[in-house]
Parts: C-alpha cells; sequence; structure tokens
C-alpha cells in the first residue's frame, strides 16, 4: 500500500460533499484501544447546528465529541469541528477554535486544521482527504508531507466528489492513494504511539 506504517499519534480527517457516507464507512472501523485522537473537519452550512454528534456516536467505538475551545485532546476520542469555526491543533496538545475568515471557501477549513497539527505531530500524524468538492485540504496535505507525516487520499473514483482528492493528489505523491474499504482495513492496521 505504499509507505511503510509508523507510530501515530493524531489522525486528522477532512471531507466535504459526501462525507458524512464516507466518514460512517471508515470511523466504525476504528478500534475502541485505539490510543491516538482522531480529529475531523466536514464541511457543514455554517446556519444550522450540526448534528454529527447524534449521528456518529452510536456507531463509532470511540467516544464522540464536538469540539469546545481549549478542549484538551485526549486519545482514543474522535472530535469533529462545530461549524462555521476553524479547528486548530494547539501546543500541549489541545484543539482550538477560530473564527478568521473561511480559507478555500470553507470555515472549518481542512487545510487549517492538518497544517497546525502537522505543526504540533509531525511525523507522528496520519492526514486523510476524502471526497469534496473544491481543493480545500490540498496546501494542508503538503505541510503534513513537509513534517513527515503520513498522506492518505481517497481514490478519486472512489469518491462521491473527486475534486478535493484529485486537488490534493495534484500538491503531493501520497503515501496511499485508497478506496474506503481500504482505509478501513489502514486504520485496523494502525501502531499506536501511546497517549496523544
Amino acid at each position: 500500500m505504499g509507505a511503510p506504517m509508523r507510530s501515530i499519534a493524531a489522525v486528522v480527517i477532512g471531507a466535504s460533499t459526501g462525507g458524512v457516507e464516507a466518514l460512517l464507512r471508515i470511523l466504525p472501523a476504528l478500534r475502541g484501544d485505539a490510543s491516538f485522537s482522531v480529529l475531523v473537519v466536514l464541511h457543514l452550512p455554517r446556519e444550522r447546528s450540526s448534528l454529527l454528534v447524534e449521528i456518529f456516536a452510536p456507531r463509532c467505538n470511540l467516544p464522540v465529541r464536538e469540539v469546545l475551545d481549549k478542549d484538551p485532546i485526549l486519545a482514543g476520542s474522535i472530535y469533529f469541528a462545530p461549524p462555521d469555526y476553524h479547528l486548530l491543533v494547539d501546543d500541549g496538545p489541545c484543539l482550538a477554535l477560530s473564527m478568521d475568515p473561511p480559507v478555500e471557501h470553507s470555515r472549518p477549513s481542512v487545510s487549517v486544521l492538518f497544517e497546525s497539527a502537522a505543526a504540533v505531530y509531525g511525523p507522528h500524524l496520519l492526514a486523510v482527504l476524502l471526497t469534496g468538492a473544491g481543493s480545500d485540504g490540498a496546501s494542508g496535505l503538503q505541510a503534513v508531507q513537509r513534517a513527515g507525516g503520513m498522506t492518505v487520499v481517497q481514490h478519486p473514483a472512489n469518491a462521491r466528489m473527486p475534486q478535493m482528492p484529485e486537488a490534493g493528489l495534484a500538491r503531493v505523491t501520497a503515501d496511499h492513494v485508497l478506496t474506503l474499504e481500504d482505509i478501513m482495513s489502514l486504520f485496523q492496521a494502525l501502531p499506536c504511539a501511546g497517549r496523544a
């Protein structure tokens, strides 16, 4: 499947159109004893509250939370960015929310999450770019790769909307280009770096 596996302290995932369906496939594949944290940016309508915790909590083996500003990052937890806030990783590590202007027409922005997580986790970060329209996440993948992290892109032919995966692959040679089924297998095989 490409690059060798390495110890992972955090997984960051970005998606847009088609993302709920894709995440419903891959997040339940995470083991209940995972010792890494999972941070998710999904483009959502900014005027509505998110139902992601209600959708995903009953289906996942890990606890699912919507991020609050300054939340500590707990290993073995899944965090979703709230609508209309950028999600960032700060030293600690902890989570931060920002009302800075949209990036690539998006708030939350996948690239903002990926870039901030790369700065904190470096080679112990796994970034996954899924289905979506537009190019959000491409520059973030580049930052993860520069920091020595592992990059995974959903195979464009397997994505409901191939533009975000295609934009990512135009920027980086990803470590893995995978179907959702193969991403599920990758998640189940992840080595762990200890508590995040």
